[in-house]
């Protein structure tokens, strides 16, 4: 009998270890009960992994959710799915891709300006024929904006705008995203600005000659960190200036979940990964 009390002691403490760490890893649950009626959230890549389950819990508790995707198309799955779910219908997909400043304004102008709708040019007309009546913004207001939306360890790939992909999208693409919002969030106060960063932004290093690597050696973990210690870099300069303004900014580390986030480093489909990590579809 002695002789199995030490290999199932070490057994015991594997299992046990591997159980906490799978709940260090992963974060802790949120005990706020809090619903959102009347409120308007737009969270950026919620069509899956931590986004979604972030648009599927705010519509459980009530508020407008806008799901804003790269891919429409799965957008609009995750809308109709989250609807369904929830019975919450104010659940909307939105076109919107961080790695596109011309996709990001458009978005924003959508969301935040009143403008006129303009007709298309017929066979045979030479201009457009404005309409006289003032369109009102999609949203009248616009109460927590959370870019979550990120890319991870992909290749050197580069933004339609030129900047290397995840400066461009984790990064670049949510500032201008956020500055273009602002008189919406100020105007909405009390309002709020969650930035997803990531405890990898402790290793970042910010390489102001070379941000889009070209110079260097493209290295897929030094960019991300890069990209996200960006990120909280401006979550304190922002909430340093925004003040007395209402509008509050905080940056968090979501906890490590298994989704599509680690396709380029395939420790998302690892065996550790399967057992330590939950899973977010």
């Amino acid at each position: 009998m002695n002789r199995y009390i030490l290999p199932l002691s070490a057994l015991g403490t594997a299992v046990g270890g591997a159980v906490l760490l799978k709940d260090f890893v992963a974060g802790g649950a949120c005990p706020s009960k809090t619903t959102i009626p009347g409120k308007t959230v737009i969270v950026t890549g919620a069509n899956t992994g931590i986004g979604k389950q972030t648009a599927l819990e705010l519509a459980r508790r009530g508020g407008t959710i806008i799901l804003a995707c790269r891919d429409l198309e799965k957008c609009e799955a995750a809308a109709k799915e989250i609807r369904g779910e929830t019975l919450n219908h104010r659940v909307n997909a939105r076109h919107l891709d961080l790695a596109s400043l011309k996709s990001i304004r458009e978005f924003a102008a959508k969301i935040s300006e009143a403008g006129c709708i303009i007709t298309p040019v017929t066979e045979g007309e030479t201009e457009s024929h404005i309409c006289p009546h003032p369109c009102l913004p999609e949203e009248e207001r616009v109460h927590i904006l959370i870019n979550n939306a990120a890319v991870m360890r992909c290749p050197h790939w580069t933004t339609e705008d030129g900047f290397e992909m995840q400066l461009g999208v984790n990064y670049l693409g949510h500032f201008l995203l956020t500055n273009l919002l602002l008189d919406k969030l100020k105007a909405s106060a009390p309002s709020r600005i969650i930035n997803l960063s990531s405890l990898a932004h402790v290793a970042g290093h910010i390489d102001f000659e070379d941000l889009n690597w070209e110079k260097r050696k493209y290295d897929t973990k030094a960019a991300y960190c890069q990209s996200k210690l960006a990120v909280v870099l401006f979550t304190k300069e922002l909430s340093r200036r925004l003040q007395g303004t209402g509008v509050t900014v905080n940056a968090l580390h979501p906890g490590v979940a298994r989704t599509e986030l680690g396709r380029h480093t395939g420790m998302h489909s690892s065996t550790f990964s399967s057992f330590t990590l939950d899973h977010r579809p």
